[in-house]
């Protein structure tokens, strides 16, 4: 991708905790050559034959990233084959992304509070949500399952 080239790509959950080289090795070229600004969680069964939890990552080339917004898809429903992903799905999602806002379902982190060793969690939810309980704990982000 040229310099200013802007991206989403879907890749399982597993992406943004997995300690091995290869996984390390590709967060730390996408952190420090991409902007990756924002990372949808989608819920189970929003992709067919996925047979996992995935994630969208959006980013932008040519810039490291500074900041990560992370957004929780939670629809209210179970989602397969006879009811799919759809464009109400994701409009609370889309317009929450133009400023980034922090809610429940979505938080901020600076890479600077990233281990740089391993470059893990990326998926941290703020400490103080989980100790003040501001926000509904819908799944444990340290283990990338339903709590």
């Amino acid at each position: 991708m040229k310099a200013g080239g802007r991206a989403g790509i879907v890749i399982k959950n597993t992406f943004l905790s997995n300690t091995d080289n290869a996984s390390v090795s590709l967060r730390r070229l996408l952190l420090e050559s991409c902007n990756l600004h924002t990372v949808l969680d989608l819920p189970s069964g929003a992709f067919l034959g996925a047979g996992v939890k995935t994630v969208v990552l959006f980013f932008d080339k040519g810039a490291p990233t500074r900041r990560i917004w992370f957004y929780q898809l939670q629809p209210g429903r179970n989602m397969g084959k006879t009811n799919p992903l759809n464009d109400a799905d994701l409009a609370e999602f889309v317009t929450m992304q133009k400023t980034f806002a922090d809610s429940p379902k979505s938080w901020s982190i600076d890479t600077g509070s990233v281990d740089n060793r391993h470059l893990r969690p990326i998926n941290e939810e703020p400490e103080r949500w989980r100790r003040s309980g501001d926000a509904p704990p819908t799944r444990d982000p340290r283990r990338n399952r339903r709590a």
